[in-house]
């Protein structure tokens, strides 16, 4: 698959390259990226280098697809799409200093638009999952409309270990409007 160039008012996102590996290292330095984030501990600038071939051989086998979020040209985050037949699983970090500036909601939105449009990957749903109290992806889920489904033991596999996880979807007919995760939700446990 080709690498996919998508842009929204403020942001372009493209496949991470050669020339992201210093921005990509320096953001992976963040204790709360490496917290929420299953990256090599401590990440090198080697794991960077690694990370982008990765992500264009991703590309290529049509698994995963992974975008650099770039605003005026500066890199401000990764998101990604893990393939799996018509579904798929999203991912996405912010490097600290571009945090509560909305970047990650108008990116994943842009990534949502091209998986779920038919001439994009026609999707029919795609699945968040975050470790248990990483409140500020929740919070993005939720106001893209992705419905809460519940904590999973032992759901997801960071760097430290296996840890608790909560999970959302949303589908292609959904309406992505801001949902309420109400009191059962991350932000109220």
């Amino acid at each position: 698959m080709v690498p996919n160039v998508l842009e929204s008012v403020r942001l372009t996102l493209s496949a991470p390259n050669e020339g992201d590996e210093t921005a990509i290292f320096e953001a992976c330095q963040d204790p709360a990226i490496a917290r929420f984030v299953p990256i090599p501990s401590p990440y090198e600038r080697s794991d960077a280098g690694r990370f982008i071939h990765y992500a264009a051989a991703a590309w290529e086998s049509g698994q995963e697809l992974t975008w650099s979020i770039r605003s005026q040209g500066a890199l401000v985050g990764m998101t990604s799409l893990r393939l799996n037949d018509d579904e798929a699983a999203i991912g996405y970090w912010i490097r600290a200093g571009a945090r509560g500036r909305g970047y990650a909601k108008e990116a994943v939105s842009v990534v949502l638009d091209f998986g779920f449009a038919r001439e994009g990957l026609n999707l029919a749903r795609v699945e968040w999952r975050a470790a248990v109290g990483n409140t500020a992806s929740a919070r993005v889920a939720e106001s893209l409309g992705f419905s809460y489904e519940g904590t999973l033991r032992q759901g997801i596999q960071l760097t430290s270990g296996r840890h608790d996880c909560w999970i959302a979807g949303l589908l292609s007919q959904d309406e992505r409007k801001p949902s309420s995760w109400g009191e059962f939700g991350p932000r109220h446990m």
